[in-house]
C-alpha cells in the first residue's frame, strides 16, 4: 500500500460536527443503531475515508480494527468515523458491516464536500482532529501500518519517540530487546522447542529475512544452510539464525522453518513486521548480522554467504577485506593462462562465486580456469603442476 501524505490540516473536532450539524445530520450509524453526534464531543476523532471496492482499504481496514479494540480496551477517549467513497448504498452497508465505530450517514453529496473540505484524494485515508492540534498533519495509514496501537496518540512527538526507539534497536547492544517483547522471551525451532532469547546472547546472529514463496529466498536457504552447518561445527556454535518470515500466512511459515536448522520469530508477533520496519528491509532475501556485542555489524550478509559462504565469518567489513586481500595474493601467484591435457582448449583464470569442477565434479569457489568456447571449468588444484589448496 503506497504510503502518502495528505494536505489537509488537523481542525477542532466542534469544527468537523458543526459541518454535519450544518447538513441537518443528528445521528452518526454504528452497528448497533443511531449515535446523537454529542457522543464524540472532548474526544480524539479520526474520520477514516475508504470505500467496498478498494482493496488497499479492505487489507487496512482490519489492522485500523485491532487498534481501535486494544486503544478502547485501554480506555482511550478515540472515535472513528468511516466517510465513504463508495457509489451506493450497498457498497457502504457492506463495507461498514466490518467496522467496529461510527459513521457519516450515506449521503453522496455531504461525502464528496467532507472529502473536498479534508482534501483527500486517495483512499484509505485517516484524518486526525484535535482541538489542541498537536496531532501531526499527515495522514495516519502509513504510521499504524508500522506501529498498529503504538502510534497513538499521533503526536509528532510519539513519531519521534516511536524512531527514536526504531533507531536504538537498530544500533544495537541488547538483543533481548530487539528479538524479544513483553510476554514472549522466546524463539521457536522447526521442531516447536522454545529456546529463551538469552541463549544467543554473546552470539554473531543473523537474522534471515525471507519467505517460502519466494524462488530467490528458496534458493539462498540452501546455501545458508550450508554455511551454517560448517560453522556449527567450527565455531563452538557463536553463530545462529534467525528467521524473520514474510510468508503469507502459518502452513507457508511451518513449511519453510520444517526446512531450516536454525530459530525463527513466532509466525503471530509483530516482531516480524518490526524487525522488517527497523532494518529497513525493501526486499527478500535479506540477512542481517548482529555481532556478539548486540550491535548490528551488517546488512549485507546475503552478499558474504553468497560470495564467500562460511569463510566470511564473522561477516564483518574486516573479515572480507581480509578474505578479498588474500584472494588476490592467490590470484597473482597462479597463471593466467594454462593448457592441460584433460581439455582440448586454452583455459584463463577466471573468478568464479561459485562453480562445478568439470573434472573432479566437486563444487569449486573463487578462482576456476574457465574455457570461453565450451563453458568448461577446472578447479585449480586439478590443474597438472598446480598445488594449490583453495
Amino acid at each position: 500500500m503506497e504510503k502518502h501524505t495528505n494536505q489537509a490540516k488537523c481542525v477542532d473536532n466542534n469544527d468537523f460536527l458543526t459541518i454535519l450539524a450544518s447538513e441537518d445530520v443528528e445521528c452518526l450509524h454504528s452497528v448497533k443503531g443511531k449515535v446523537p453526534l454529542s457522543l464524540c464531543e472532548g474526544k480524539t476523532i479520526c474520520l477514516f475515508f475508504s470505500a467496498n471496492w478498494c482493496r488497499p482499504c479492505k487489507t487496512f481496514t482490519p489492522h485500523l480494527v485491532q487498534l481501535y479494540d486494544t486503544l478502547r480496551s485501554r480506555g482511550t477517549e478515540l472515535e472513528i468515523i468511516f466517510i465513504s467513497f463508495d457509489h451506493d448504498e450497498n457498497g457502504f452497508n457492506e463495507h461498514f458491516k466490518s467496522m467496529p465505530w461510527l459513521a457519516v450517514p450515506f449521503d453522496e453529496i455531504l461525502h464528496k464536500k467532507l472529502r473536498n473540505k479534508y482534501r483527500v484524494d486517495r483512499i484509505p485515508s485517516l484524518i486526525p482532529l484535535a482541538s489542541d492540534g498537536k496531532l501531526i498533519e499527515e495522514d495516519l495509514i502509513g504510521l499504524i501500518e508500522d506501529y498498529g496501537a503504538e502510534a497513538y496518540p499521533f503526536t509528532r512527538k510519539r513519531k519521534e519517540e516511536l524512531k527514536a526507539i526504531d533507531d536504538s534497536k537498530r544500533q544495537g547492544g541488547k538483543l533481548e530487546e530487539l528479538l524479544a517483547l513483553e510476554g514472549r522471551n522466546y524463539l521457536v525451532s522447526g521442531d516447536h522447542e522454545k529456546i529463551l532469547v538469552s541463549e544467543l546472547v554473546g552470539k554473531t546472529v543473523g537474522l534471515y529475512f525471507g519467505a517460502h514463496w519466494c524462488p530467490p529466498c528458496r534458493a539462498f536457504t540452501t546455501q545458508l544452510i550450508e554455511a551454517y552447518n560448517e560453522l556449527a561445527t567450527s565455531t563452538d556454535q557463536c553463530f545462529e539464525i534467525v528467521l524473520v518470515s514474510t510468508d503469507r500466512d502459518h502452513k507457508e511459515f511451518d513449511l519453510n522453518l520444517s526446512s531450516m536448522p536454525w530459530l525463527a520469530i513466532p509466525y503471530e508477533d509483530r516482531t516480524r513486521q518490526d524487525l522488517c520496519r527497523i532494518f529497513n528491509i525493501k526486499g527478500i532475501p535479506a540477512l542481517v548480522i548482529i555481532g556478539p556485542n548486540g550491535k548490528t555489524t551488517s546488512t549485507s550478509g546475503k552478499e558474504m554467504i553468497s560470495l564467500y559462504g562460511a569463510k566470511a565469518f564473522p561477516f564483518t567489513e574486516s573479515r572480507i577485506a581480509e578474505i578479498e586481500a588474500y584472494l588476490r595474493k592467490e590470484g597473482d601467484a597462479l597463471p593466467q593462462e594454462v593448457k592441460d591435457e584433460k581439455h582440448e582448449h586454452e583455459l584463463k583464470l577466471d573468478m568464479a562465486k561459485a562453480y562445478v569442477c568439470d573434472y573432479c565434479k566437486k563444487q569449486g569457489r573463487f578462482w576456476a580456469f574457465s574455457c570461453d568456447v565450451c563453458n568448461y571449468d577446472l578447479h585449480p588444484t586439478c590443474v597438472e603442476g598446480i598445488n594449490l589448496k583453495l
